[in-house]
């Protein structure tokens, strides 16, 4: 990381996406026909983190006294660029006509991707994800820079290692998406505009038995992923 430039922030709203993993959705299709879903979920399941969750890399988030532990949701976001650049594709049922062919990784208004850590308060229900366990202050770790498409690459055969206090706790595949980055951004621009300076996350992935790596005060989170720098968080207890 150039030391003469300041860590990357969001400049617009961050949207993140739940159930976008097909390991996740397998464990949740059961429920999924239960009330109040009744079905699975037919678009992209979105939230939105705040501007109060940011955190810069190396930042370090304070836990409050009442919330002893934490779930780790590694992702990747896809950073808005301007208007200029924007050539909608042709839809098919919602979806872009790229997927399934050679052009599908490419992603129209997309300048950039960054590291995530999508904190959360462990709870049971994705059904209309309650304000107060996503939205936290400093519940969102950022990436220290917003790293160019022309890097990246595919951003579909991207694979993010997790590391709690030094020990790998996941491998985030994302070659195992619901929707690839093309067709969830797709999805998405087919009911609401992503404006400049947002983020779209791709979403994060569970471990084998539904839960996601849990942490708790004192504990360093390292996020990894091939052409990234390491987005590094530490927890901290809220001061008394």
């Amino acid at each position: 990381m150039n030391p003469t430039l300041p860590p990357f922030l969001p400049g617009g709203t961050v949207y993140g996406t739940l159930l976008n993993f097909k390991h996740e959705l397998a464990l949740w299709a059961a429920r999924a026909a239960e009330p109040p879903y009744k079905a699975p979920p037919q678009a992209p399941v979105l939230f939105i983190k705040t501007a109060n969750t940011f955190s810069p890399q190396g930042a370090a988030v304070a836990l409050p006294t009442d919330v002893p532990e934490v779930e780790v949701g590694a992702s990747v976001g896809l950073v808005i660029g301007n208007f200029e650049t924007f050539r909608p594709q042709p839809s098919v049922n919602g979806s872009s006509s790229a997927i399934n062919n050679e052009a599908s990784f490419a992603l129209p208004r997309v300048v950039g991707c960054v590291l995530m850590n999508d904190l959360s308060v462990p709870h049971e229900s994705y059904y209309r994800p309650p304000v107060k366990f996503k939205c936290l202050d400093g519940f969102l770790g950022i990436g220290p820079r917003c790293v160019p498409l022309t890097e990246v690459g595919n951003v579909n055969t991207l694979k993010l290692e997790v590391r709690i206090n030094g020990t790998l706790r996941q491998t985030v595949d994302f070659h195992t998406l619901v929707r690839d980055a093309a067709t969830l951004l797709a999805d998405v621009n087919a009911f609401m505009t992503l404006q400049p300076g947002d983020l779209l996350m791709l979403g994060s992935d569970c471990l084998p038995d539904g839960t996601r790596p849990r942490v708790r005060a004192g504990d360093r989170i390292e996020i990894s992923a091939p052409g990234f720098e390491p987005l590094v968080n530490t927890l901290v207890g809220e001061p008394a």
